[in-house]
């Protein structure tokens, strides 16, 4: 690592330790080796020790990384102006995936109250009874009146009908780590040595790890991710929309870009006390780890389970079409305490050099959300411009 990075106190430390020996125990118990999909799986959503399910501050100055409704009320705000067209053309009804500090929510109802167009419902599942809470305060305290309309679970809901919204969610889903050389692939898993975590590769063992490993064509000797959960998400989604859209926000890339040959050792990446670094064996249970996202096999299983391709683009392109520019105008430049904050925000959300393009946002849904005048279908409002489908 380039940089040292932060030392955790004792307590957090001590946290850690416990993980490492859950995470041990559950290598010796399958012989010695597990995939990284299932590492990654234990070291974020261990119950009570993995990173997403105890209790360290994870969003903000004070975490370990900055998502975008975390810096800045446009993102949310600009969002609900999305919705509120989805919902329009579906059903009064929301559903977040992982709703962090719950800012993102808290922004989005505050806005749609204000354009008059706030849903029936507004559900969150959330899988870390520490975020639940922490949602559910933030709730109490800048919308009590409110209330009523949120609710929490458990589960994925049996049916639904509205617009499903997942801000960095599929970044966060186990990967399994993929290995082709000398015309052979395998696996990248994790072992032990001195107790302490090697990688350790093997031939792959499920089917349809392999078969999609063998789909892939890139140079030899090269590492990448190839995420089956994600699949997994997209097929329970699509099972239970009955009518609206689902909408991703992450980063990641086309297939074609996402498996680039400069790109050889993949994009698997963690961050810690806002340092990013490549080591995911560093501290479990202090650290997020996450990888980017293949758009192209996000689209293709959303077809596969009988979705539409409403929309792709960047998330600039995204901002921009839903109006965030000019959501920043109802702010006086003339109030310089207000305006050049958020003047800052709009530019780190929509400047390829920031968070503009590596971002991106993908939408399906079933068909009749979109808007048919005399049988011509127009894209909504968020795509209207800068289509990127043509990447995928």
């Amino acid at each position: 690592m380039p940089t040292p990075l932060p030392t955790p106190s004792p307590e957090a430390a001590q946290h850690s330790a416990r993980l490492v020996e859950f995470i041990r125990r559950e290598i010796a118990a399958q012989g010695g080796w597990i995939s990284f999909a299932r590492y990654m799986e234990l070291a974020l959503y261990a119950p009570g020790l993995g990173y997403y399910t105890a209790g360290a501050h994870k969003f903000g100055e004070a975490g370990d990384f900055i998502t975008a409704p975390e810096l800045s009320p446009l993102f949310g705000r600009t969002l609900a102006r999305q919705v509120a067209e989805i919902m329009a053309h579906s059903a009064p009804h929301i559903l977040e995936l992982g709703a962090g500090s719950g800012k993102l929510a808290a922004d989005m109802l505050a806005e749609l109250e204000q354009l008059g167009s706030l849903p029936d419902s507004y559900a969150i599942l959330e899988v870390s009874a520490d975020l639940r809470a922490r949602q559910q305060a933030l709730m109490r305290e800048r919308l009590p009146h409110l209330l009523d309309r949120v609710h929490w679970l458990d589960a994925l809901p049996k049916r639904f009908s509205g617009a499903i919204v997942a801000n960095e969610v599929l970044d966060a889903l186990p990967v399994h780590l993929v290995h082709w050389r000398d015309s052979a692939i395998t696996e990248r898993g994790v072992a032990l040595n001195d107790n302490s975590f090697i990688w350790q590769e093997r031939a792959i063992s499920d089917a349809v790890l392999l078969h999609a490993a063998q789909k892939i064509t890139v140079p030899d000797d090269y590492v990448s991710e190839i995420c089956l959960a994600a699949r997994g998400l997209i097929n329970s989604l699509a099972q239970r929309l009955e009518q609206g859209t689902m909408l991703f926000i992450d980063y990641g890339f086309g297939a074609r870009e996402f498996y680039h040959p400069q790109r050889r050792s993949g994009t698997l990446m963690c961050h810690y006390r806002h340092h990013a670094h490549d080591d995911p064996f560093f501290l479990p249970g202090l650290q997020d780890i996450t990888a980017h996202v293949n758009f192209s096999d996000i689209a293709e299983c959303g077809i596969d389970a009988g979705l539409e391709l409403i929309g792709y683009t960047s998330q600039a392109f995204f901002l921009i079409n839903c109006g965030i520019t000019a959501l920043l105008q109802d702010t006086s430049p003339e109030n310089l305490r207000d305006y050049l904050p958020l003047s800052a925000q709009l530019q780190k959300l929509t400047s390829p050099a920031e968070m503009g393009e590596l971002f991106k946002v993908i939408v399906l849904g079933k068909k009749p959300v979109l808007n048919s005048v005399e049988g011509m279908v127009s894209p909504l409002c968020g795509f209207m411009r800068g289509d990127l489908t043509r990447s995928l």
